[in-house]
């Protein structure tokens, strides 16, 4: 039987680079989106064409009960689960003393209890194929931004999410964690201040989303590995 991944966020950017590497490695994909249903439909032609099976579901992980929709949508397509990828995030730039309750709230849910409550539903599954989780964290969870204050917070705990969970699911599961740099630019980032995090970058250079695939292959496909966190920046962490 083919194995099967579950990539939240799996349409667009990073998502959808861990997506169509997945299925250039043989997996089966549940591509979860949350509005961009047309590059979710593209992104399951691509897998089709490169050989496995894809379905895509709607859902927004901000929402409590949409983990147990993706469990169920796991259920009835491939039927098995060999790695869950929680690469779904939304990312907001907003002054620390400006993030109100609601806000906060709506960074949170997504990037951190979204997380627990889909590994949570999905945890019988991958325990019935000795599947792993890659939580897709963030270098802002090492290194603290003020201009993304709520988001970095929200990281650095989905880091220290990612080993409790792996203490938790051990041993049938693995948990591991990426914290991807700068593979791909904020909207809001300009041309100047691009330029000065490359030059902060002791590669001198900026990733690709390809690098952060390359990475959860790697974790997927290392049975001894848990508990980590891989980051995939170039260095910049180095540097504070």
């Amino acid at each position: 039987m083919s194995r099967a991944a579950l990539v939240t966020g799996g349409a667009v950017r990073v998502g959808r680079a861990i997506t169509l590497a997945l299925a250039e490695a043989g997996y089966d994909v549940v591509i979860n989106y949350r509005s961009s249903e047309g590059p979710a439909q593209e992104t399951a032609r691509l897998v089709e064409e490169a050989g496995p099976r894809a379905w895509t579901v709607q859902g927004d992980l901000g929402e409590p009960d949409t983990a147990e929709r993706l469990a169920e949508a796991v259920r009835n397509g491939p039927g098995r689960l060999d790695l869950l990828v929680n690469s779904a995030a939304n990312f907001r730039s907003t002054s620390l003393l400006d993030v109100d309750a609601e806000e906060w709230d709506a960074v949170h849910d997504v990037n951190l209890r979204g997380p627990h409550l889909l590994t949570r539903a999905c945890t019988e599954l991958l325990r019935f194929s000795g599947g792993s989780v890659v939580n897709i964290a963030d270098h802002m969870g090492i290194t603290p931004w003020v201009r993304y204050g709520h988001h970095s917070t929200a990281k650095a705990a989905l880091i220290h999410l990612t080993k409790v969970q792996a203490l938790a699911l051990a041993p049938g599961v693995r948990v591991n964690a990426i914290a991807p740099g700068l593979v791909l630019a904020p909207d809001d980032l300009d041309d100047d201040k691009l330029a000065e995090e490359i030059e902060r970058t002791p590669l001198e250079r900026a990733g690709t989303p390809q690098d952060v695939a390359e990475a959860v292959l790697f974790l997927a496909r290392s049975p001894f590995v848990t508990g980590h966190l891989l980051v995939v920046d170039g260095g910049a962490t180095l540097r504070g």
